[in-house]
């Protein structure tokens, strides 16, 4: 029978790592993307709101909230700046004026496209200072990693 007592502190640092590991990659990644990108990048939230209104055209504050576990207030503040700023359109519902449905502007879309290409650039030139060994590990971490994000958040969409 093996040692659960062993395999509990694997787990507990195999958690510990990825929970140190992935926001400082994720930081890094954004550092490099905002010095390439040509004007003020969107913030981290931003974009994440922006990736989900591209995937969920017609998604409601609310929807976008829940979908991006962030309180709806929050989500309305970054609404309001995306729409002042010409990356998102905000259209009443015909049945119901309290409530807005979401789009994102072909200038969002653009600025999507050009942030996801610069994430790609950056990481496959990280990806190419590792070791071959290196590279099948994350690799084959891509999908443990989904699966692990999903545990966490069921209603999670991973890909874009």
């Amino acid at each position: 029978m093996p040692d659960s007592r062993a395999a509990d502190q694997d787990h507990e640092r195999v958690a510990t790592a990825l929970a140190s590991c992935l926001p400082a990659l994720n930081r890094a990644l954004d550092r490099r993307v905002g010095q390439d990108f040509d004007r003020p990048k969107p913030s981290d939230a931003q974009i994440a709101l922006l990736r989900f209104v591209a995937r969920q055209e017609g998604a409601t504050v609310r929807e976008a909230a829940d979908a991006l576990l962030m309180r709806p207030n929050n989500v309305s503040a970054i609404v309001s700046q995306l729409t002042r700023q010409g990356l998102l359109d905000r259209r009443q519902d015909s049945g119901d004026k309290r409530i807005a449905h979401l789009y994102p502007t072909a200038r969002a879309r653009r600025e999507l496209a050009e942030v996801r290409r610069l994430e790609g650039k950056h990481l496959a030139q990280a990806l190419q200072a590792l070791t071959d060994g290196e590279r099948d590990a994350l690799g084959s971490a891509v999908g443990a990693l989904t699966s692990l994000t999903r545990a966490l958040h069921p209603s999670s969409t991973v890909s874009e």
